[in-house]
């Protein structure tokens, strides 16, 4: 399921944290907490889990889109409308509920600093691409809506994180999905098989691809960066199931942290 926001500044309150992924995160559980307190617990505190204890929230975002100018380590908003996609795995008879919960609500994006306040004056369901699509295994080129984050464990237990123009970029995607797959479904199956099914190839020039370096947390002691990709398109091939998941769970890392949420385009 995926949501389109659209939203419109409040005077008067026009900073908004250069990383506000974080406390935008925080608004969508605070929205969902206000209907459904065990489905937000569910995600906040346990989400979908491998047997080997990793947990994946299976919900994204985009970037907030909005006029602004960057000031310091702030951006100015300086003018409307804003608009915002937010995407959820869940099942169709839940579509209608969740998008309920976001009519007419009024939020503020803030930390120790600044905020901005926003209130939501349309919310639209976006149509599944998938739904009446008969292929079993389609190709679709999809781009970032927010920074797209693919990392390998190095030997201190941390992530090296990739670039779209990195050799094991494509693994690292494939291999993401596939465990988002296996926690959503509990499936079982020959992941292997599955993965003998599926390509990713970056079709963008390396030098259009831009990086963005995010902080998360800011300001408290869990503060911690990340690093991801943005401006760039790729060809994804793989069973539907597993597309309609990319689209809805996003790909890559950090997804609830509002990171590798993904469209469809040409």
């Amino acid at each position: 399921m995926r949501l389109q926001l659209s939203l419109t500044p409040c005077a008067g309150n026009s900073l908004l944290p250069v990383n506000y992924q974080y406390p935008l995160s925080a608004v969508i559980y605070r929205i969902i907490q206000q209907a459904d307190e065990k489905y937000a617990a569910f995600l906040h505190d346990r989400g979908y889990r491998l047997d080997n204890g990793k947990s994946f929230k299976l919900f994204s975002f985009s970037d907030l889109r909005v006029p602004f100018r960057i000031q310091g380590d702030r951006l100015h908003i300086n003018g409307s409308p804003a608009s915002l996609t937010i995407s959820f795995h869940i099942d169709e008879a839940a579509a209608n509920f969740i998008r309920g919960l976001f009519i007419n609500q009024q939020f503020d994006i803030a930390d120790k600093i600044s905020r901005a306040q926003f209130s939501v004056t349309q919310v639209q369901l976006l149509p599944d691409f998938f739904t009446s699509l008969q292929i079993a295994e389609p190709e679709v080129v999809l781009q970032p809506l927010s920074p797209l984050v693919v990392g390998r464990k190095n030997s201190k237990g941390n992530y090296d994180y990739l670039s779209p123009a990195d050799a094991d970029f494509s693994d690292r995607l494939i291999l993401n999905l596939l465990e988002k797959y296996k926690a959503a479904y509990n499936n079982h199956d020959d992941l292997e098989s599955l993965k003998e099914k599926m390509s990713v190839q970056v079709i963008s020039p390396r030098q259009d691809i831009k990086s963005r370096l995010i902080t998360i947390k800011a300001f408290t002691p869990e503060q911690t960066q990340i690093r991801g990709f943005t401006r760039f398109r790729m060809k994804v091939k793989a069973p539907k199931p597993l597309l309609e998941l990319a689209m809805n769970a996003g790909l890559g890392l950090y997804n609830a942290q509002g990171m590798g949420c993904v469209e469809i385009t040409q």
